[in-house]
């Protein structure tokens, strides 16, 4: 068991766990990420995340919970630190959290995502909002995809409010970042000489078909574009068909994290 470390000021290594939470270069560079929230350290540790470091308050008893979670994470330090500066890395100013996980980032690598007959995922190209990107984690996990691709100058799923908008399916869904749409069309032809179909389907408001009038019972690829400029150009032209989703009422289009979820969901009713 790792000997416990106390964090009473903020020292060197506070200064560290607090960049995590607001500097995307930081997080790259230390290999690692702020957890917050009980679902999403549950999560965590039931998918087999690596636990760098489960950081709790030392001036409460631990719950029932966090004990649990301590012991099912033996690999990871323990930090008692003190309620103010947990209270800063939570994200809160009234409540402390209780724990807070300091957790690996994986590699960024397409083959975490499987692949068999009924694959399903989902490419969302150059979202600049975090939230969304939790939000579609989330309904990607809901309704059955077997992982998320962000593409292109994206903003960062493990920012803390993509996390905490995933609540927790980010540590169930492989969430895999490429630099670019041709990366991702690498993996799919791979996926193809091997003897998998995949069909890419792109969303959008001017989609030549009606998503619920397309077959999406075949191996899938939905492509969702960007919340302002929808989709590529790379990605336009390397999509097999665009479908759109009927809208009525005095909306102009769909939330981009929304338009997947209804492609998702789509996608579920008429594979069962």
């Amino acid at each position: 068991m790792n000997r416990e470390l106390r964090v009473t000021r903020r020292n060197a290594r506070f200064q560290q766990w607090q960049a995590l939470l607001s500097n995307r270069t930081k997080r790259q560079r230390a290999g690692e990420f702020i957890v917050q929230g009980v679902r999403p350290i549950t999560l965590a540790v039931e998918h087999g995340w690596t636990i760098r470091a489960l950081i709790h308050d030392d001036a409460r008893k631990l719950s029932t919970w966090a004990a649990g979670i301590l012991d099912r994470a033996p690999e990871a330090q323990r930090v008692a630190m003190a309620p103010d500066l947990l209270a800063e890395l939570g994200g809160k100013t009234e409540d402390v959290p209780e724990l807070l996980a300091v957790v690996a980032l994986p590699p960024d690598d397409l083959t975490r995502i499987p692949t068999d007959p009924s694959f399903l995922a989902v490419v969302f190209d150059r979202p600049t909002s975090p939230g969304n990107i939790g939000t579609l984690i989330r309904s990607a996990d809901a309704f059955g995809a077997h992982g998320v691709i962000i593409t292109g100058h994206a903003a960062d799923p493990y920012d803390p409010k993509a996390v905490r908008a995933s609540t927790g399916s980010l540590f169930a869904v492989p969430t895999v970042r490429a630099r670019s749409h041709r990366e991702v069309l690498r993996r799919l032809d791979d996926l193809r000489a091997d003897g998998l179909p995949i069909t890419v389907v792109g969303t959008d408001e001017h989609g030549a078909v009606d998503i619920a009038d397309h077959d999406l019972t075949g191996p899938t690829l939905l492509v969702v574009g960007n919340e302002t400029s929808g989709l590529s150009a790379g990605w336009r032209e390397s999509c097999d068909v665009t479908v759109r989703i009927p809208i009525t009422g005095s909306a102009s289009s769909l939330n981009a994290a929304s338009a997947a979820t209804v492609a998702l969901y789509e996608t579920a009713r008429q594979r069962a």
